[in-house]
This record gives structure tokens, sequence and C-alpha cells, in this order.
């Protein structure tokens, strides 16, 4: 009984998240995005498993819905795409939400990751979390305070080559 009584607030707080959810609903069909209910309840459940796989416990909801309306008008959403992307951002945010020691707020870390999604990375959450992500990450853990990349920095992220960048520095000044 006593095991019952534990678990009401996180089926209140889950049923609460849905209905958020698909109250973002009301903007993001402008930009031709909509969730199903069956979809809204897929990403609480994500969101549940990514906070257990992460070790983290959320006292408010909002972060679905922050990533909803900050990532809405990317032009690399689709109605196609729109439910897998949220769930792999959901995922991203928390596992990265770790990664960069909570250093940053919730809203930085989105506002980031949502620029960096649709102008370093052009849509791709793989570019997202292995490239833009780790580096950010990175720098954060290795006390870099502007942990912005300089534009000039892109060509050798490719190559893994992060010794290099002091390289160009270099040739460029002479």
């Amino acid at each position: 009984m006593n095991k019952d009584f534990n678990m009401l607030p996180a089926v209140l707080m889950n049923k609460l998240a849905t209905t958020e959810i698909i109250n973002c609903n009301e903007i993001t069909w402008r930009y031709g995005l909509v969730l199903s209910q069956t979809d809204a309840k897929a990403l609480v459940e994500i969101r549940s498993e990514a906070l257990k796989q992460n070790g983290r416990i959320e006292f408010k909801g909002g972060i679905i819905n922050k990533l909803i309306m900050e990532f809405c008008d990317s032009p690399y959403l689709s109605q196609y795409n729109y439910s897998e992307t949220l769930s792999e951002l959901i995922e991203t945010f928390y596992y990265f939400k770790n990664e960069t020691l909570d250093e940053m707020g919730d809203d930085e870390l989105i506002s980031l990751m949502k620029d960096y999604f649709d102008k370093h990375c052009q849509g791709s959450i793989e570019l997202l979390q292995n490239r833009e992500l780790e580096i950010l990450s990175r720098n954060i853990r290795y006390g870099v305070s502007d942990y912005e990349v300089p534009y000039e920095y892109e060509e050798f992220i490719h190559y893994g080559t992060f010794g290099a960048y002091e390289e160009y520095q270099e040739d460029q000044d002479e």
C-alpha cells in the first residue's frame, strides 16, 4: 500500500507533463508540428528514463516544453521527424546537463543546443551530441569560460586535432 502512495505524485506529474506538452500544440501547429497524446506520453516516459539513466531528479517539469518551444521554429524539424527528434533532444539535454557539471542553467544549455543544431549541425543530432556538445562539455570541465567555438576552429573539429587550432592561429598572425 505504501509503495502505491509513493507512486501517486509521479503519476500526477506525468499526467500534468503530458497535458503541458499537448498545450504546446497551440503554438507549434503554426510550424506544421503537432504531437498526439501518444507522442506526449512517450516523451514523458523518455524523460523519466533519461532522468534515471543520468542519475538526475527533477522537481519541476517544463524541460520538454522548453525544448519544444525553443526548437519548434527550426528549419530542420518536420512533422515526420518531430517526435523522434524531441526524444533525442530530451536524452541529449539530460546527458549533457551532467557532462557540463551543472555549470549552465537549463535555458542556457537549451539555447546553445538550438544554436548548434540549426547552425553548426544543420539538424544532425549526431553532430550535436558528438561534436558540439562534447566540445562544450570539455571546455567547461577544463575551465574555459568562453565556450563558444571560434568559427575558424570548425575545420579542425572534423579531424579531431584540437591542438591544431593554435597552429592555425599562429599561421594567421604571420
